[in-house]
């Protein structure tokens, strides 16, 4: 129980015992071993004492004192350990060779077990966390946390443009990020340890909604791809789908050759595998490929318009819906652990999609009217409302909402003023108010940017503000608006600005103020 001790130079009970046999005197024998022995605090000398009117063993005090300060060190060999100084393994290992004497004495054996678990190779721990789930969650949590801080941190930047934005790093460079890279090297070639991080992120997706952890999902596998560590990638069902995916983001664009291959492998889910879709639906679910997907859908209306052809006519199309309406069910779907393909509403092809392309016509119509001789024009108007099936998916269809969000976006790209004014308002009201999530809206303000000019104008601002952003916006969202759109008229901003401030605690008041005020100067 006590070995080790004598080694430190520490008496134990095999001293007490030759002591109180040699002495001739055992009370001040006693007296004396716990006096040298005792915890050397002259003020605690006095207070002793007192806890022998409150019947407190001194065993009892003592064992209380070694539990707190055994729990202080490891606490200090944590801070150590995650510390960024480049000495701190050399510490760590100084402390190891002081407390590895006492390695077989229980009470002390947590403290040099967690010395050897963190100067221990990575090969080495991963056979423990293979072993020890909470263990190995212990280790990835804080970085699943950084992970997500700093995707937010990505979307809520002001340093956004149409040029740069959330979806500028291409799929590799994210990869190179520290998390990803962290969790590669701790995975290695263990797939039971790949599992134990896949079921984390799914355990954090549906508890969260967050769809991040479906980006990470992506990007760890890729990041085992691109190791080509075979062990991992060729039991992940998902793996070549996702390799085929993360081609159509890294172009931004779904061609018609990775449109088949895509295709091939949902169609190739054999029954009884259906559980394959889960994991399907989590990648489709990341932000990155639903980005890419729309943006194909876009850009698949835009050509369908200039052959004259009907929606539905459109296989990539249907394909690209297929995959957009599957992302969008990921969480419906592991939440109920029914795995089967969410069916698309068939009048989302039949009714919503003619409706926006009723909208394309419209602009492109009053475009064309514009260019036309003075002498040819004639008394068309810009239209002000939008077809009623137009709004009512908007605001009843997850995937008919994603492809008009993206509509808006193309427009606001184009600077097409018109168009934004008569779309704006319509995005108040959308499924699950998907307008006002924080990655459409990250996207708008870049997009937005490229309209300084008309911002200088009541009628723009007015759609922009009054007609959208103020109907039904978080105050603290607003706040990216007045900070990435310094150029509105100085009313605009003022009207904003009290309106925001209309309802707020006193301290928000303040920081909005400064905010503004910093941003005019």
């Amino acid at each position: 129980m006590f070995a080790g001790l004598p080694e430190l130079g520490i008496s134990n009970g095999e001293d007490l015992k030759e002591t109180l046999t040699n002495c001739t005197e055992p009370l001040k024998a006693i007296d004396q071993f716990q006096t040298e022995n005792g915890i050397l605090l002259p003020t605690l000398q006095s207070a002793l004492p007192f806890l022998d009117l409150h019947g407190t063993p001194r065993l009892e005090f003592h064992q209380s004192v070694f539990d707190e300060l055994r729990d202080k060190l490891m606490e200090r060999v944590a801070t150590i350990a995650e510390g960024k100084d480049e000495e701190r393994y050399g510490k760590l290992e100084e402390l190891l060779e002081k407390s590895f004497p006492l390695v077989k004495m229980p009470s002390i054996q947590p403290v040099v077990i967690s010395f050897l678990f963190i100067v221990c190779a990575v090969e080495v721990k991963r056979q423990i966390w293979q072993d020890n789930q909470a263990l190995f969650g212990d280790e990835v949590s804080p970085l699943l946390k950084q992970y997500i801080v700093e995707k937010e941190a990505a979307l809520f930047s002001s340093d956004l443009s149409i040029l740069h934005n959330f979806f500028s790093p291409s799929p590799k460079a994210r990869r190179q990020g520290e998390v990803v890279l962290k969790l590669t090297q701790m995975i290695g070639k263990n797939v039971k340890l790949y599992d134990m991080v896949l079921q984390f992120l799914r355990t954090l997706f549906l508890r969260t909604r967050n769809v991040h952890y479906c980006t990470l999902r992506a990007e760890l596998l890729m990041s085992l791809h691109d190791l080509d560590i075979s062990e991992i990638c060729s039991v992940d069902p998902c793996h070549k789908f996702t390799w085929c995916l993360d081609a159509c983001i890294r172009e931004k664009f779904v061609d018609a050759k990775r449109a088949r291959e895509l295709q091939g492998f949902l169609d190739g889910v054999k029954k009884g595998q259906e559980q394959v879709l889960g994991d399907l639906s989590m990648i489709l679910c990341d932000p990155f490929a639903c980005n890419t997907l729309v943006l194909s859908t876009v850009r698949n209306l835009q050509e369908l318009l200039s052959q004259d052809a009907l929606p539905r006519d459109s296989p990539d199309l249907m394909l690209l819906l297929r995959m957009l309406s599957l992302g969008q069910g990921a969480w419906d779907m592991i939440d109920s652990q029914v795995f089967k393909e969410p069916r698309l509403e068939l009048e989302v092809v039949t009714r919503f999609l003619p409706a926006m392309l009723s909208v394309v016509v419209d602009d492109y119509t009053f475009t064309v009217e514009q260019k036309l001789p003075s002498e040819e024009k004639t008394s068309l108007t810009y239209p002000t409302a939008l077809p009623d099936a137009f709004n009512k998916y908007l605001q009843e269809n997850r995937v008919a909402c994603e492809i008009g969000l993206y509509y808006t976006l193309h427009i606001a790209k184009q600077r097409n003023k018109n168009a934004l004014q008569r779309l704006l308002p319509a995005l108040v009201e959308t499924h699950n108010e998907m307008a006002f999530g924080d990655i459409f809206l990250h996207l708008l303000t870049g997009h937005l940017t490229l309209l300084s000019d008309e911002f200088g104008t009541e009628e723009f601002c007015s759609a922009v503000f009054d007609g959208f952003l103020l109907a039904s916006f978080s105050r603290k969202k607003i706040k990216l608006k007045i900070y990435s759109n310094p150029l509105s008229i100085p009313q605009k901003n003022m009207k904003c600005l009290g309106s925001l401030m209309s309802d707020n605690k006193v301290y928000e008041r303040h920081s909005i103020t400064q905010l503004y005020e910093s941003r005019s100067n």
